[in-house]
């Protein structure tokens, strides 16, 4: 349940002594285990609620029973074949989503597993598409201490209490392991990518315990974010009279979530390296023919640290040593017995028998002395296969190799090297979290979103093709025909272009969508990151399977980034959703460029591609083909992304009107902040082909275009009559930006096509939809046609993100902004929960439908960014707040590190862990624009010289706008 004070109270700080007494802080901080100043925080004992999910209401289910029953048979279908729908509201998971999720594990790409804020291991995402919510129980950190030689004696499972799920009659397993730690003098800090777990006194109250947990997700740093890696580094702190004799113990199961360590197969083995880092490899036989899985867990022995371990243990006790004498071992003995060095590779696992494996780490802490014990997690899962039989290798394999035995060095890396990921991360980070001008909530979520580059589904490849393609079964033939036929497509025009690099003009035609000929169409050969790059690997390494890994053209392996693929949500699941990508994408161009630009030379080739295949749309039922050529894609698909793309099939997303002016929108600002001529010049055709394909929707030859009376853009349940302020709006600021890269990359003729449509479709615009405050929803005459809408600003904001004039006057974007505020913000639980889609000028929230009526979180964060672009800077962060005081605070709904989608405005969620968030990002590209945007070029987009806002701004040239009466915000806010 949400507390009442959600509405009624606002903190503004969240000092580490309010969790943690001062004598222990100042304890830890001799080993750097003290957690910063600037965290999320949470009490262990702190009860994790079931989350609420939301449910239509009648008249929504009335309007939506078609496509329901179309739905539920496609869903269907799809379970038939072995495959996932995208979208699946009918399939109930078996694990209730709770208030329990904290900062995941690992780098970028290579599977993920997230850590919960009382140290549980759950939501695993092994296998593309898949995730198994349900924490795997055995997967443990412990401690046993003893005192006194032996009289005085401690041991816990290092997890508040007992978890529920363990059965009370099993006297084999771990619910005989002492789960007796209360938790309410232990405290979790989030600042990702690290976490801290300080336990004050328990289960020893003469103890001082800190664990931080460091995964080396860098920026700008692409071999080491891409690692499966992660380190957890105790800091012992013996404030008592006495010799400590510590042990820790670390136990994990043979298992990548579910019941997969009931299917059998799977062996351990330990292994030991010269310099000290020793632990348990689990080799996971992955079930219906995925890649297999192996997992490495270590310590490192010093001269300090002792390191045992015990290869194999299970619940039952029948094949393997039980859970319960393993732990008694431990009470008794503090370690394992060292000649399980020697045991070598165990027998494979029965089918229904769970195979588990344990590391303990030893020392002694004098009294009033300092510890350090380190361990470190590691998974090696080099190929990813997805349903439609496409394998690729994941992008560490290009240092490692495609061993199943790189865990050994993953982990190995992680214990050498984590002091120096903590360095780098703090040199990131630090400059924002020291900035006392800006709020203390947004400093830390600003990191914590980024948790969903890591817990998104993401898949990070070599770059290569796929390194083996199953035969297609007979249901899939056909498919595969085509898209070998729109293979052959693709590749003629890049063969007429290598022979011909003369500039051309682009025409399409609306009729057929055939592109008739390109202007500048000139790919460029072996550009960084294009797919298909052969490169030489980092590392020196023979591998198990032959592979030789050298340090050859080692720039090759750090040029070519390789592919990238995030998904749209973990329920919605669709590779990098483009309209949504939208917003989300600032987080990756201000950190991982490369990747950015990558994404969107994958869209850039997909526009210019036909496939044939036919598509049953479940929201009306009729049928079209799966990719129209000039239109962008909705996604790069989901059982076989890159080849077969639009996985979505709600709607005919080749007649939407927002995605083609996000892809220009997105190219251009990327094409200015990062200055990569060759990566315009490569997307040039494309952007020319999406904007000629968009006139056709210019039906009255205004220079604007009209949406078609249903739901044609992101919003896909919110229906749209004539011009709308969303997509119009988007459609001018496209016409701008198309403008400013024409000129940029030397098309004059084209730049000044684009410019006179702009004058014209701008006219055109105020006057249908601007009425004195803001600009109406749409042009038509519907009930909702004057509402408010939160989103009505999208196109500019992206013209000033990307350095671009503003496209109206300051006065109309500023009352816009503040009527937004007014209505959306403020009248919603009093400007603690975001901003409403929709609202009514009458202060009532539009119920048209589903969307109307919700708060987008990621949607907030971008209203706040324009309102920073608009130097609002109260009301930016004012609305942003209610995000975090929704979803992050203590008082709040519980959406820490799983921020839905949406929620309604009683806090009932739609699709959790959703990439949308990450455009808290976009607010801080707009405090701290990119050099490049700064020094963007004037344009003449009205018969007279225009500059940027961010060059006004800078310049000290706009007024700072007055604090409103009902702002309530307490903080500094002069930039």
């Amino acid at each position: 349940m949400v507390s009442g004070t959600l509405f009624h109270s606002r903190r503004h700080s969240w000092p580490p002594d309010e969790y943690v007494n001062k004598p222990t802080l100042q304890l830890l901080e001799s080993d750097h285990g003290a957690p910063p100043q600037q965290a999320w925080r949470r009490r262990l004992n702190s009860h994790a609620n079931i989350l609420k999910e939301f449910s239509v209401t009648f008249m929504e289910a009335m309007k939506m029973v078609r496509l329901g029953f179309r739905l539920w048979t496609y869903v269907k279908e799809e379970r038939s074949q072995g495959r996932k729908a995208p979208i699946d509201p009918f399939t109930r998971e078996r694990c209730k989503p709770s208030a329990s999720q904290g900062v995941p594990l690992g780098g970028m790409g290579s599977g993920s597993i997230c850590r919960g804020f009382r140290g549980e291991f759950r939501h695993w995402q092994m296998i593309p598409g898949m995730c198994e919510a349900p924490p795997v129980l055995v997967n443990q950190f412990s401690i046993f201490v003893s005192r006194d030689e032996g009289r005085k004696k401690y041991a816990s499972v290092l997890a508040p209490g007992c978890p529920e799920e363990l059965s009370k009659g099993d006297d084999t397993g771990i619910s005989t392991w002492d789960w007796v730690l209360d938790g309410q003098h232990s405290t979790y800090h989030a600042l990702f990518p690290r976490a801290w777990t300080v336990y004050d006194g328990e289960p020893d109250p003469e103890l001082k315990i800190s664990c931080r947990q460091i995964s080396p997700f860098i920026p700008h740093n692409y071999r080491e974010s891409s690692l499966p890696t992660c380190a957890f580094a105790y800091t012992l702190v013996n404030t008592g009279k006495e010799t400590a004799n510590v042990s820790l113990l670390f136990t994990w199961a043979n298992s990548i979530g579910g019941t997969s360590h009931l299917s059998g197969g799977h062996v351990n083995r330990p292994f030991r390296s010269d310099d000290g880092v020793c632990g348990m490899l689990l080799h996971h036989k992955t079930a219906k023919g995925y890649p297999p899985v192996t997992f490495a867990i270590a310590s490192c022995q010093t001269e300090n640290v002792h390191v045992t371990v015990l290869p194999c243990f299970g619940l039952s006790g029948k094949s393997y040593t039980s859970a319960k004498d393993m732990w008694a071992t431990m009470k008794q003995e503090g370690q394992f017995d060292n000649e399980n060095w020697n045991a070598g590779c165990s027998f494979p696992s029965l089918s229904g028998e769970e195979l588990c494996a344990a590391v303990s780490a030893s020392a002694v802490v004098e009294p009033h002395g300092t510890c350090s014990i380190v361990f470190a997690l590691a998974w090696a899962s080099p190929k990813v296969k997805f349903v439609k039989g496409s394998t690729y290798c994941r992008r560490y394999t290009q240092f490692y190799g495609t061993s199943e035995d790189a865990a050994i060095n993953l982990v190995h890396d992680a214990l050498m090297d984590y002091r120096r990921w903590e360095t780098e991360i703090e040199n990131w980070q630090n400059p924002i979290l020291k900035n006392e001008k800006l709020p203390e909530w947004y400093r830390f979520t600003l990191f914590n979103e980024l948790y969903y580059l890591v817990a998104g589904g993401t898949i990070w490849t070599d770059g290569r093709p796929p390194v083996e393609q199953e035969k297609p079964n007979t249901l899939a033939s056909k498919k595969k025909s085509r898209k070998k036929e729109n293979k052959s497509e693709v590749k003629e025009c890049k063969a007429e272009v290598k022979e011909n690099k003369t500039a051309v003009t682009v025409t399409l035609s609306a009729q057929n969508g055939e592109l008739n000929h390109l202007e500048g169409f000139q790919r460029l050969n072996g550009s960084d990151g294009a797919t298909g790059i052969e490169s030489k690997f980092l590392r020196e390494q023979k591998c198990e399977d032959g592979e030789i890994v050298t340090e050859e053209n080692s720039a090759s392996a750090e040029e070519n980034v390789g592919g990238f693929l995030y998904l749209e949500g973990v329920e919605y699941m669709m590779w990098c959703t483009y309209d949504v990508h939208f917003y989300a994408s600032f987080a990756l161009l201000d950190l991982f460029p490369k990747i950015e630009l990558n994404i969107q030379r994958e869209f850039a080739k997909a526009v210019l591609v036909e496939d044939n295949t036919k598509v049953k749309f479940l929201a009306e039922g009729n049928w079209g083909i799966r990719k129209v050529k000039g239109a962008v894609p909705h996604d790069l698909g989901l059982h076989d992304p890159w080849i077969e793309i639009n996985a979505y099939n709600i709607h005919d997303t080749s007649q939407w009107k927002d995605l083609n002016t996000k892809f220009v929108l997105q190219v251009y600002r990327d094409l200015v902040a990062t200055d990569d001529m060759s990566f315009g010049k490569e997307v040039w055709p494309a952007v020319c082909a999406a904007m000629e394909y968009m006139q056709q929707f210019d039906r009255d030859v205004d220079g604007l275009i009209e949406n078609d009376g249903f739901p044609d853009q992101t919003y896909d349940t919110w229906t749209v009559h004539g011009v709308s302020a969303y997509c119009g709006g988007l459609w001018i600021a496209a016409l701008q930006a198309a403008t400013a890269m024409a000129e940029k990359l030397g098309h004059k003729e084209t730049a000044e096509k684009y410019r006179l449509q702009f004058q014209k479709a701008k006219v055109a615009y105020e006057k249908k939809l601007w009425n004195g405050s803001y600009f109406n929803y749409d042009s038509g005459t519907s009930s909702n046609s004057n509402s408010i809408q939160a989103d009505q600003l999208a196109g500019q904001w992206y013209a000033w993100a990307s350095g671009l004039p503003s496209l109206f006057d300051p006065e109309k974007i500023q009352n816009a902004l503040q009527k937004i505020y007014d209505f959306n913000v403020m009248k919603i639980g009093g400007g603690r929960m975001g901003a409403v889609n929709g609202m009514h000028p009458t202060g009532k929230v539009d119920e048209t439908c589903m969307q109307s009526r919700e708060i987008w979180t990621g949607v907030t964060y971008a209203v706040a960014a324009v309102m920073l672009h608009a130097e609002m800077s109260h009301q930016a962060f004012s609305t942003a707040e209610g995000i975090f005081q929704a979803g992050w605070s203590e008082d709040g709904f519980g959406y820490w590190f799983q921020t839905p989608e949406a929620w309604t405005t009683d806090g009932h969620y739609r699709s959790l862990i959703y990439m949308r968030p990450l455009a808290i990002w976009a607010m801080q590209w707009a405090l701290n624009p990119p050099k490049a945007v700064l020094e963007a070029p004037r344009i003449n987009m009205m018969e007279r010289e225009c500059v940027s806002q961010f060059q006004t701004r800078f310049a000290g040239a706009l007024k700072h706008v007055p604090k409103p009466r009902f702002c309530g915000c307490s903080w500094n806010c002069n930039f």
